[in-house]
């Protein structure tokens, strides 16, 4: 048996791995995709910021994904982490009211920002002409303050209603970390009208802007099959394809957990699934943004020659 210590306030997060050898492999296999994801969302950063040629709407947009990645992922695995190697499970009110604080803020302003950026390949591809005017930096950074802005309200609004909720003597959630529907479970009172207000953010931070995404790639991949360029064809197409592959692994997990109803929810495939959105996610961005993107690969070589020519 484990001994928890834990004070009248503390949760306790039961983890993601059991501690066996089987756990320990895929705790270290976590912690891997952990650091890859803080090395590759920060190599993003900073080759866009260092690189004059990806001073455009979409890299600028990319390395707000990557930032929002980058804080996505850390707040979670480390916290995991700590929980798996020391044994001590539990996490304080304040503690978990941040941490799901901090979850919802960066959940909201990716979908938001996933979204931004399937607009700006929609004008680039299907309005070229138009694209310097719509996609005018002016615009992109009230796309990405937007995103973060409505991030951050939604996000206020569930963790104040949340940890004003009166919890039961029992407050052990059966998640890696202080995720919304899990803890309503541990709710000393109907939260039916609450679990009504979680149903409708999910509709408007995740199955409308997977919805507006899907329309904006439906209308690409029309403009695409209609272009006369076999390499403009290609390379619209390998674009609009990493994006898709983002969204989808994004969105579709995440939907599926918020908007089944209690009564369907399993603990075990909730933590699998939120493995999809809270840590995998992170890691891919980058990878498929930059190993498929030749733009990413050239901006890399020229601030690699950069660097090497002031050594010498």
């Amino acid at each position: 048996m484990e001994n928890y210590t834990q004070t009248s306030t503390d949760f306790i997060l039961l983890g993601l791995f059991p501690p066996t050898r089987i756990g320990l492999f895929f705790f270290i296999v976590i912690i891997l995709i952990f650091l890859m994801a803080l090395f590759g969302n920060l190599s993003m950063i900073l080759l866009i910021f260092l690189d004059t040629h990806l001073h455009t709407p979409m890299y600028f947009l990319l390395s707000q994904l990557s930032l929002i990645d980058l804080n996505y992922i850390s707040t979670i695995v480390p916290k995991m982490a700590s929980d798996y190697l020391s044994g001590n499970k539990s996490i304080s009110f304040i503690g978990c009211g941040v941490q799901s604080f901090f979850f919802l803020t960066l959940a909201g302003a990716e979908a938001l920002l996933l979204i931004s950026m399937a607009y700006d390949r929609y004008m680039a591809i299907c309005f070229p002409l138009h694209y310097p005017i719509r996609m005018s930096k002016k615009v992109c950074v009230l796309m990405i303050t937007g995103s973060w802005i409505m991030g951050l309200v939604n996000s206020c609004a569930h963790t104040l209603y949340d940890f004003r909720i009166p919890y039961c003597q029992s407050r052990t959630i059966n998640h890696f970390f202080c995720d919304v529907p899990t803890m309503l479970t541990l709710a000393c009172m109907d939260t039916w009208v609450y679990e009504y207000t979680v149903f409708v953010s999910t509709i408007l931070f995740l199955v409308f802007p997977f919805i507006g995404t899907a329309c904006s790639y439906g209308r690409v991949l029309f403009t695409i099959c209609h272009m006369r360029s076999t390499e403009g064809r290609k390379k619209a197409y390998s674009t609009c394809s990493s994006h898709l592959t983002v969204v989808t692994l994004y969105f579709g997990p995440f939907v599926y957990t918020y908007l089944r109803p209690r009564s369907f929810r399993s603990p075990t495939e909730d933590k699998v699934l939120a493995v999809f959105y809270t840590i995998l996610t992170p890691v891919l961005n980058p990878i498929i943004y930059s190993l498929r993107n030749k733009e990413v690969m050239g901006a890399l070589r020229r601030v690699i020659q950069r660097f090497c020519s002031v050594k010498m």
